[in-house]
Formats: structure tokens, sequence, C-alpha cells
């Protein structure tokens, strides 16, 4: 008798006898009792956050650039529209990756980092579309792509390739962390060029956050954090426009009118919103609060929700940090769980930058709030990036998967079902 396949959960395969001519149909049965009884192909609390935050941002889009969109382009919609043939894109793109097997991923790895490292090269090199005082975005005819959000993605792709590869090997120095460190630099450096401080310190992050879980020494990672650490005090002191931000953050009641307006003005947003908000597009800041759709959309959400709003806000974000922290530690194997710990870290930093950005804890950045801020291309890899943690969640280890088809009670094994129906067809 010969032996086939039998895919169990999208990863696992079992050797089954294969039927013969006469048991099709019980051979069908065998195998559907044997597919249907495994756990859930995707985490369904991770995806259905997701969902909701998308819906949310598109819904708070319209809310926070209906007046400028029509100041601007006589379209009360202009931005709502775009962001949500955005929203429609980034969930049927999440969708894709996550039926993609991220093993597939491995080949991608150093084609996707040298992708990455051209595209932000470019727009450092004559070819970067200017949007204030940042080149920042390549223009692709009526698209704009921002390749410094590609690349905290690949950064994390390849590190999870690289200390999965090295496993034990993590520790010695020439292996385990400068190799890491250099990417690093080179991709801090890019983005420090358009300027995009945010940005480099995402990196960052991933990186020492990765390494950390990996196992690399710790001395190693502290002393490069605090020698990054003093290397952007100097650059903050050495170039004029950081500076300025930096006294003006410092003293941002002289600097009212100035470059404190923003920061200021976002600040107000929160206050006027008081416990539970003036309500969905009743908030005044969008008449005079800069980027009130993109950067600074979390102020139009304090204003207009409250303190509520922007609590539910936090308990929706960290319930899809804890569900990436849940996948990392139960991944099949090392490079799934760098993953998604990379991913979990990206996502976090991202919000809590942008929210101590617009609370004016810390000075302007230029990050955008994951899923809710106006754009194309932060939406587009947020939505990827959870795509790739979702099939990470289809993937368990073999006991997981044996425990969760085996049956309950003194009911007959799938195995067992699948021998007898083979049988039967002889």
């Amino acid at each position: 008798m010969s032996a086939a396949a039998v895919d169990i959960d999208g990863g696992v395969r079992a050797s089954v006898p294969s039927p013969r001519k006469g048991g099709g149909a019980r051979w069908s049965s065998a195998k559907s009792l044997v597919t249907k009884s495994g756990v859930r192909p995707v985490d369904n609390v991770l995806a259905a956050a997701v969902v909701a935050l998308v819906g949310f941002g598109v819904v708070m889009v319209y809310s926070s650039s209906a007046f400028e969109a029509t100041v601007r382009f006589g379209d009360a919609q202009h931005y709502v529209k775009r962001q949500a043939a955005y929203a429609v894109m980034a969930l049927v793109g999440m969708w894709l990756t996550s039926r993609l097997d991220y093993r597939r991923l491995r080949p991608l790895t150093y084609p996707a980092l040298a992708a990455v490292i051209g595209l932000l090269g470019l727009t450092i090199a004559g070819f970067g579309h200017r949007a204030g005082n940042a080149y920042r975005w390549l223009t692709l005819g009526p698209i704009h792509v921002q390749p410094s959000e590609m690349a905290k993605v690949a950064l994390c792709l390849w590190l999870s390739y690289s200390l999965s590869k090295k496993a034990e090997k993590v520790k010695a120095f020439w292996i385990g962390f400068v190799p890491h460190l250099v990417i690093l630099g080179v991709l801090m450096a890019l983005c420090l060029k358009q300027p995009d401080f945010g940005s480099a310190f995402v990196l960052a992050m991933i990186t020492f956050a990765l390494m950390f879980v990996a196992g690399v020494r710790l001395p190693h990672i502290i002393v490069s954090f605090v020698a990054f650490a003093a290397a952007a005090i100097i650059l903050v002191r050495l170039s004029p426009y950081r500076m300025a931000r930096w006294m003006a953050f410092s003293n941002m009641d002289e600097h009212l009118q100035g470059l404190a307006y923003q920061p200021f003005q976002s600040v107000m947003s929160f206050g006027s919103g008081g416990l539970t908000g003036l309500g969905l597009g009743r908030g005044y800041q969008v008449l005079y609060l800069p980027e009130a759709h993109t950067d600074f959309i979390a102020a139009i959400i304090g204003e207009e929700l409250g303190f509520l709003g922007i609590l539910g806000l936090c308990a929706t974000y960290g319930v899809i940090v804890w569900r990436g922290v849940k996948i990392a530690l139960a991944a099949d194997d090392d490079y799934g769980s760098y993953i998604a710990f990379g991913l979990s870290t990206l996502l976090g930093t991202q919000v809590l930058l942008n929210l101590a950005v617009a609370m004016a804890i810390m000075p302007t950045k230029g990050l955008t709030l994951p899923f809710i801020s106006y754009g194309g291309s932060s939406l587009l890899v947020s939505a990827v990036s959870i795509g790739v943690l979702l099939n990470i969640s289809r993937h368990r280890p073999e006991k997981a998967v044996k425990k969760a088809i085996e049956p309950k009670g003194p009911v007959q094994s799938a195995s067992a079902v699948i021998a007898t129906a083979a049988e039967e067809g002889t």
C-alpha cells in the first residue's frame, strides 16, 4: 500500500496510507476530519484588533481632514477616499501575506535589504520628494513611497534570519554583534541624511531588542546603546534645525508662534477633549493643528473621543503587541520567533513615539500612528507585517498540533479512520 502526505494546518505533514479504488467517499470524509480538527488557522484576536483599527482609522481620517480637504481641493472626502482605498489594499495584502508561509521569506532576506538600501539612497541622491524639510518619499506617478517604512520590516527580517542562523555564535563579538551593528549603522545613516531621526531611532530599537532576545552579550548591547545615545546628542547639537526644535520643545511658551506651534495646538486638543470628548466631527482643533490627519491624528482622537477614546486606542495597541509576543513565544522555530518579536517591537515603539510627540512629551519626529494616520506606505507596510505575524500564528510545534487534532474521550482517532477507510477501499 502506497503512502500519501496529508497537510495538517498548513505545515505539519503526516504520512498515511493512500486509498485504493472504491474508497474515495470514505477517504474524503476521513481527510476532512483530520483537516477540520486542527486549531484555527490564524490568531483571530490579532486579526480582529487590526481590522478594527484600520476601519477606525478611515473614520478618523475623514473627521480630521474634511476641513482641509474642502479648503485645498473643494472636496471634503478627498483624503478619506484615498485612505479607504489604501485600507482595502492593506487588508487584502494582510490576508495574502497570512497565507504565505513565513519560512519562504528566507531567500528574499538579502534582496529586500539591498532594495531598501537602494531606495533610501535614491531619496538622498536627488530623487526624493520633499515634504517639509525632509526628502523621505519617492514619487511613482501619483503614488508616494516612503522607503524608511519598508526598511524597518526589511531590517527585522534580516536580523531574524541572521540571528537564527548563527544560533549560539551570537555571543561572539565579531559574529553575533558587529555585523548587525554595521547594517544598522548603514540604514540609520541613510535615514538621518533625509533627515528622518524618528525612523533611525525605531531601527535602533528593533536591532537592540532582537539582539537581546537572541542572546547577544548584554555588555555589548549596553555599550553600543550608550554610544548611540551619545551620538544622537551630538547630532542634535551639531544640527541647527534639530537644536532649534529642541529649544522650542524645552521652552514652548517662548515659541508658541514658531516651532512650538504644532505641539502646543496638539496639547490643546487633548485638553479640550476631557473625559469623553466633544464627539466625532465636532473638534475645533482641525482648524488650527497642522497635519491633523497624519502625524498628529492622535490629538484629534483625544479631542473628539476624550481620555476614554485614547485609553481604548492604547488598549487595542496593547492587545496587538501582546498577541505578537504570544505568537513569538509559541513559534515553531527561532526564525519565526524573532520575526514576531521584531515586528511587535516595531509596532509598539512607533505607537509610543507617536503618542509621546502628540502629547508634547518628546520633540516632533514625523512618525505616523500605525493603522490610523493618513498615508498608504505606513498602512500597507503595517498590514503586511501583521500578515506575517498571522502566518506565524498558523504554525505551532508538532506537539501542539497533535494535541489539537487528537479527539477527546473514546472517539476513534483520525489516523485510525484514515487507515480503516483505506483498507475498506481494497
